[in-house]
């Protein structure tokens, strides 16, 4: 495996560190769905502005892999090798996360979750992505669904890992924590980011026998600007999806952990049956974060589930 940043000008990827160069072909085509407020993007290199890496065997099918919240895409790395063999893997930063172009942030884009689906449609066009497996971490998993709701043409399966929906409990729904919970939580963050990393960084990703994996965790989440960190946070936390899913119109698989403080089993469960036909599989792995703690299993979960749609 020797992924390869698509921009041979951009920083060097935290995959693996390899220098710049692709065999991509770009070939450009009209904007699904443009924002009006994103002309800065529009304009900017996506290659850089996304820090798009790509890797794995170059003509298969395509996975489009999508970070969460204080995250970036070297959270995969460990799922990479497994993969490599049958998928040509996309990876990139949102802008304001890893090693994206800062200069290309804008609160108001970023301050919907729509804004970061129209980044994974900007990569999707930029290297002219078809028949994508979309596969998003936690908040990444619902901006796959609005990316799939604007340009069906581009997705053939969504990959949910440790989605949720909606994250405040309302009647008849769990999201895992309260009104409260959710504005105490954005009030420690927005006070005081770094040491709201430092102590949230464990507890979201569980597995207090490794503590080296919420210390990575915790070290993501600092690497971030702290005020494009805020508005993240607060987009993810408040965002409310459920009405989203019912949009969703390709083979999904739900994947979600034994035990998970963030995405409880009631949101594994809700979504499977938002979705019809969609596939819920239950790792058998705690944390929020199974691609780093339990990376065989998630791999292989995905790739059954590629296969039985197939």
């Amino acid at each position: 495996m020797n992924p390869e940043s698509t921009d041979d000008h951009s920083s060097r990827s935290r995959t693996n560190g390899a220098a710049a160069g692709s065999n991509d072909v770009s070939v450009r085509g009209s904007r699904e769905s443009p924002d009006p407020s994103d002309a800065k993007a529009v304009g900017a290199d996506i290659r850089r502005r996304n820090n798009i890496t790509v890797t794995g065997r170059v003509d298969g099918p395509v996975l489009l892999l999508a970070h969460g919240f204080g995250c970036d895409q070297n959270m995969w790395r460990l799922v990479l090798p497994l993969l490599a063999g049958d998928y040509r893997l996309v990876l990139f930063d949102y802008v304001g996360s890893g090693r994206s172009d800062p200069s290309a942030w804008s609160e108001e884009r970023y301050s919907s979750l729509e804004g970061y689906a129209s980044d994974v449609l900007d990569v999707c066009e930029e290297l002219d992505l078809r028949d994508v497996i979309f596969v998003g971490h936690s908040v990444s998993a619902m901006v796959g669904v609005l990316a799939a709701a604007r340009a069906p043409q581009r997705f053939s399966r969504l990959v949910m890992v440790a989605p949720s929906p909606r994250y405040i409990d309302e009647d008849g729904y769990r999201g895992g924590f309260s009104a409260d919970d959710i504005g105490e939580l954005l009030e420690s963050l927005e006070s005081n980011y770094l040491g709201w990393s430092a102590a949230m960084a464990p507890v979201i990703m569980g597995n207090p026998d490794r503590p080296e994996l919420g210390q990575e965790l915790s070290t993501s989440f600092c690497a971030t600007d702290p005020d494009m960190a805020r508005v993240f946070a607060r987009t993810t936390f408040l965002s409310d999806s459920r009405a989203d899913l019912k949009t969703v119109t390709v083979p999904t698989l739900v994947l979600e952990c034994r035990q998970d403080v963030i995405a409880p089993r009631e949101v594994g469960a809700y979504i499977n049956d938002a979705i019809p036909g969609s596939r819920l599989v239950t790792l058998e792995a705690t944390g929020h974060c199974p691609q780093l703690s339990a990376p065989q299993a998630t791999a292989v979960a995905i790739t059954d589930f590629i296969g039985a749609a197939r």
